[in-house]
């Protein structure tokens, strides 16, 4: 079973192909075909023009044909409004096209898979700007997280005493991942030291979505293209001004 893993909502887009769980190829903008244990991104660019080129990037080193993949992940946020949008069309355009499943997971879920082999709580964050970042807790340790708490935004200092309420139930370390850790990397630690960690990720969120994915496409639970749309958590800038 290959599934065809897509994230446009991170800062960096990427795509992926996995196949029973094992990665077959990767691409992160910026990059070439990148493996396991080589990641870092740090470019960003226009998503628009560079999501259909990193598809068939994977498509042609990994010898794949849309005709032949199983079924399409793709990231529905939190995250970049524009990207979401990009993403989401570019998938039901291609699911269409291919008669291809689809299924949209978290991109904080998602992130925080990227966080192998980390037994222990674990805080997916992205930046949201205007000192707000997207977040959910999630226990690390078994075959993938599992939520401790539902994706949302919040100032970094509601974030702050969100984990500190959650890891001193059992004293240990919390492992943060993704760009808005990074941005805030400092704050955290001066509020959370020892106890916090920090980690880039062992693959991207296109890979790690692909994967989360996977036993939904086994059984058939594909998300219906008509009413899947992106998870925005706050409303968009034009909106936000008409209000």
């Amino acid at each position: 079973m290959r599934i065809l893993g897509i994230d446009s909502a991170s800062p960096t887009a990427s795509v992926a192909i996995v196949e029973d769980g094992a990665l077959v190829a990767e691409e992160i903008h910026g990059h070439a075909n990148v493996h396991l244990g080589n990641t870092s991104p740090t470019l960003k660019g226009n998503h628009a023009e560079i999501i259909l080129p990193l598809i068939q990037s994977v498509l042609t080193k990994s010898k794949s044909r849309l005709d032949g993949l199983s079924g399409i992940a793709v990231s529905i946020g939190p995250g970049s409004f524009t990207g979401l949008r990009i993403g989401l069309a570019t998938v039901k355009g291609l699911a269409y096209d291919w008669g291809l499943p689809v299924v949209g997971v978290s991109t904080l879920w998602a992130n925080a898979a990227r966080a192998k082999d980390f037994d222990g709580l674990i805080c997916s964050m992205l930046d949201a700007r205007k000192s707000e970042v997207y977040m959910a807790l999630f226990q690390g340790g078994g075959r993938r997280p599992t939520r401790v708490t539902e994706d949302t935004i919040a100032s970094l200092e509601y974030a702050i005493d969100l984990v500190q309420s959650c890891h001193s139930a059992d004293g240990r370390s919390t492992l943060f991942v993704g760009d808005g850790a990074k941005v805030y990397e400092k704050i955290l630690t001066d509020a959370l030291s020892p106890s916090a960690l920090f980690a880039n990720g062992n693959s991207s969120v296109a890979a790690e979505a692909a994967v989360l994915a996977e036993e939904r496409v086994r059984s058939g639970a594909n998300d219906d293209l008509g009413e899947l749309s992106p998870i925005y958590l706050r409303p968009a800038e034009a909106e936000s001004r008409i209000r």
